[in-house]
C-alpha cells in the first residue's frame, strides 16, 4: 500500500465532505500499518434499469479505493428499494414490486461492473438479512430514533411545511440503510451530498452494537445535460453508462460550459492542472468536450470507439455522413406493387421511431431526409421509392442504408 498522504491526495479529489475527516486519517494509517484493508460501502437502490454517469460519481470512488488495496463492499438495496430513498426528495417515491427490483438488481449488477472490479468487490443484497426479520426485530431498530431527529433532516421538514404527506415508511429508510453498515461492519461509506444524515445514521447504530463507527465521504451531485437540474432519467438529462459510444458522446458535446469542470473533477482521471488549461482562457470549449468526451467514452467502451465518436460527430457537424452506415433490411412485403412504402411506416421499420404518430411528428418537424442529396420530406402522406441502399435519416444521428430481402 501507498503512504496514507499519498491514499488521500488520490482520494480527496471531488470529495465534498469527509465526516469526521480526522477519523479518516487515523483509519487510514491504522489500515497501512497494520496491512488491513479498509472496508469501504457503497449501497445502490435498483429502482430502475440504467444506470447513468450520476451515480458513477461515488463509484468511481469505489474503485479508487480498490486500486488502492482497500476492499469495496457492494451493497444491493433490494429491500431499501422497496421503502424507496426520501434524501433529496419532495415528494414520496413510487412503489416497487419484488419483482421489479429483482429484475433491476441483475441489469444494475452488470452496469455497475463496468466501473468496479466485481471480483475483488464483496456484493451483498440487504434482503439477506431484512428478508429475515421479525416484526420485533423492525420495532428494535426503529427505538434507535426519534420522531424529531427524522423530522429536523431537511426534505422532511420541507415536506412537512408544505403539508406535504411523510409515510412512517420512509423514516425507516435511514436506519435500514445504516444496519447494512452494522451488517457488514463498514469502516467507509460513501455516497452524494444529500446521504449525509443516511450516512451519520449508521454510526450511531454501530456504536450501539460496539462497532467502531464509519466514516462518512460525500461527493457533488451531478448535474445533467441540461446543466442545472441533477442527472436523472425520467428528466431526460442523463448519460446512460449502457448507450453507445456515439450516443455518449454526443450528449456531451451537447453540454453547457458551466458543468464542463465538475464533469471533469468527477468522472475522468485528466490531472487538474490539465483541466485548467483545457478550461483556461485562449481554449475553445468545444476542443475542451471532445477531450471531456472521449475520456468519458474510452472507460466504457475504449480508446477505440472514442476516437471513432469523435470522428463521426465531426463527420455529422460538418454536414457528412458517418463512414460507417448500418445496414437495416426491409422486407419486400412491407412495400406496395409499386415498391413504395409511406415515410411514417419506413421510420418505424427502421425503428428509428416506436410509433407512426411519433414518425409523422418528426417529418412534420422537417427530421426526416432521404438519400445522397439529403431529400427533405415534410409531408406525412409521401410515399418513398424503396431500392437497396436507400440511405434513410432521422435527426441528427439516425441513419441507415436499406437493403431489401424477400
Amino acid at each position: 500500500m501507498s503512504s496514507a498522504a499519498d491514499q488521500w491526495e488520490t482520494l480527496r479529489r471531488g470529495i465534498d465532505a469527509v465526516v469526521p475527516e480526522d477519523e479518516f486519517r487515523k483509519k487510514l494509517e491504522r489500515s497501512i500499518a497494520r496491512g488491513v484493508p479498509l472496508r469501504v460501502k457503497y449501497g445502490i437502490d435498483p429502482t430502475g434499469i440504467d444506470v447513468h454517469l450520476g451515480h458513477t460519481v461515488p463509484l468511481r470512488k469505489l474503485r479508487q479505493f480498490q486500486d488502492l488495496g482497500h476492499t469495496a463492499v457492494l451493497i444491493i438495496g433490494n429491500y431499501t428499494a422497496l421503502v424507496g430513498d426520501p434524501s433529496g426528495r419532495d415528494e414520496t417515491r413510487a412503489s416497487l414490486t419484488e419483482a421489479q427490483v429483482e429484475i433491476n438488481a441483475k441489469d444494475y449488477l452488470k452496469q455497475v461492473g463496468r466501473i468496479i472490479d466485481l471480483d475483488r468487490a464483496e456484493v451483498h443484497h440487504n434482503g439477506d438479512w431484512f428478508s429475515k426479520w421479525s416484526f420485533l426485530d423492525v420495532l428494535r431498530l426503529m427505538r434507535s430514533t426519534t420522531i424529531g431527529q427524522i423530522s429536523a433532516r431537511e426534505d422532511f421538514a420541507k415536506r412537512l411545511r408544505e403539508a406535504k404527506p411523510v409515510h412512517l415508511s420512509e423514516c425507516l429508510y435511514p436506519l435500514m440503510q445504516g444496519w447494512d453498515s452494522v451488517e457488514i461492519k463498514a469502516d467507509v461509506e460513501l455516497g452524494g451530498t444529500e446521504q449525509l444524515f443516511n450516512l451519520l445514521v449508521a454510526r450511531d447504530l454501530q456504536q450501539e452494537q460496539g462497532q467502531e463507527p464509519q466514516v462518512a465521504m460525500t461527493m457533488p451531485i451531478l448535474v445533467g445535460t441540461d446543466g442545472t437540474r441533477r442527472m436523472g432519467k425520467s428528466l431526460g438529462n442523463y448519460i446512460g453508462v449502457a448507450e453507445s459510444a456515439e450516443a455518449q458522446f454526443g450528449k456531451v458535446m451537447s453540454l453547457p460550459d458551466e458543468p464542463m469542470r465538475p464533469y471533469f473533477t468527477l468522472l475522468t482521471d485528466i490531472p487538474l492542472a490539465e483541466v485548467d488549461r483545457l478550461l483556461g482562457p485562449g481554449v475553445n470549449p468545444r476542443d475542451a468536450k471532445e477531450v471531456l468526451g472521449k475520456a468519458i467514452v474510452a472507460q466504457y467502451h475504449g480508446d477505440g470507439a472514442a476516437e471513432a465518436a469523435a470522428a463521426a460527430f465531426r463527420r455529422r457537424s460538418e454536414g457528412l455522413d458517418p463512414e460507417d452506415i448500418p445496414v437495416v433490411e426491409i422486407t419486400r412485403d412491407l412495400l406496395d406493387g409499386e415498391g413504395r412504402v409511406s415515410a411514417p411506416r419506413l421510420i418505424v421499420a427502421l425503428g428509428f421511431e416506436s410509433s407512426t404518430s411519433n414518425a409523422r411528428r418528426t417529418i412534420e418537424g422537417g427530421g426526416f431526409n432521404i438519400g445522397t442529396d439529403r431529400r427533405v420530406i415534410t409531408d406525412t402522406k409521401t410515399m418513398i421509392d424503396v431500392t437497396d441502399g436507400l440511405l434513410v435519416r432521422v435527426g441528427k444521428r439516425k441513419i441507415a442504408r436499406i437493403k431489401l430481402v424477400s
